[in-house]
């Protein structure tokens, strides 16, 4: 990968997750697979950057602000005992339940 083929380029900005340090300090993320290494920032934080230098294979950016992770959306309801109560019981169904299993339908 060339820097015209870089997924970033110098002067940019992007808020990233600080997912590792690597062994001189410097925090690692990623921008759509491509590596940034940003000094001065810890495991875990969320901050907005700026690239300041793209190789070949990876870039370097400077922490313009931290910020707050944003909050994710639960992939589960959170459900009151009072709305579970409330919830309409499933209707019933118009068609009666048969052991027949549509054999009706073939008849001719």
């Amino acid at each position: 990968m060339n820097e015209g083929e870089a997924p970033v380029k110098v002067g940019e900005i992007h808020e990233v997750s600080i997912n590792a340090v690597g062994g001189k300090g410097d925090g690692i993320a990623k921008v759509k697979g491509f590596v940034l290494f940003v000094p001065n920032v810890k495991k875990g934080e969320y901050v907005k950057v700026r690239i300041t230098k793209v190789l070949a294979n990876v870039g370097f950016a400077e922490v313009i602000e931290k910020l707050e992770r944003p909050q994710r959306e639960s992939k589960f309801a959170t459900i009151t005992a009072e709305e579970m109560e409330a919830e309409e019981e499933e209707p019933e169904s118009k068609f009666d339940d048969t052991e027949d299993f549509g054999e009706d339908l073939d008849k001719d």
